[in-house]
């Protein structure tokens, strides 16, 4: 995909969306940290549902250690895999404590030494809380990136590195955010809302759904 059209892509995104962001529900920066955990292999939906009740008792890594990790375990059995997850945030809580002063660091390398958290939810949090132009690609982003021409890559990590080099910097900060949500609600999986799309002009996927 050539430049003007990238462009013209991210022109339309910010048009319709100025201010895009996740749609966790969360407070604070543990908050988040905790949310992108669980919400691996789940909707934000059902993440939302869980953490509303959970984030009034432990909002913070020392609360979530004194809750415990049989409460915690009940509070998200509703989420897929909630026993490895509530394991996983245990001790990245025990973690954020000891090195981290029980704040949720900053940078990459400090994010992905903690339990349950690997490259796409460190930048999730790096974007998110902290601003930081990156891009984390979950299969919402890895399926439109390639579908519509922005990328083509076989993993995550090859989609990321294209679209950082294909996406102009002023659009970066946001892109993440409007390729998650054009995936959720615009270019879905099976059948994709073609006929109401913003760049279906622009988008280069020859298998349209038709009007």
């Amino acid at each position: 995909m050539n430049e003007k059209k990238v462009r013209e892509i991210f022109l339309r995104f910010r048009k319709a969306d100025q201010k895009p962001t996740t749609e966790l529900i969360y407070h604070n920066d543990f908050e988040l940290l905790i949310a992108v955990i669980l919400s691996a292999q789940a909707t934000d939906k059902s993440v939302n549902k869980a953490t509303q009740q959970l984030f009034q008792q432990a909002n913070t890594p020392e609360k979530m250690l004194h809750l415990g990790e049989e409460n915690l375990k009940s509070a998200i059995k509703t989420i897929g895999l909630y026993t490895s997850k509530a394991r996983h945030i245990m001790a990245a809580c025990r973690l954020l404590i000891d090195q981290f002063n029980a704040q949720v660091p900053r940078d990459r390398t400090s994010l992905e030494s903690l339990p349950g958290v690997g490259r796409k939810t460190a930048n999730v949090i790096l974007n998110t809380c902290f601003g930081e132009a990156v891009i984390a690609v979950d299969t919402h982003i890895f399926r439109v990136a390639n579908r519509i021409g922005l990328a083509h890559g076989k993993t995550p990590l090859e989609v990321e590195k294209q679209l950082m080099q294909c996406i102009p910097n002023e659009f970066k900060k946001n892109a993440h955010h409007w390729l998650i949500l054009h995936g959720r609600y615009t270019c879905v999986a099976r059948t994709p809302h073609c006929p109401d799309c913003i760049i279906r002009d622009l988008c280069e996927y020859t298998h349209k759904t038709k009007v």
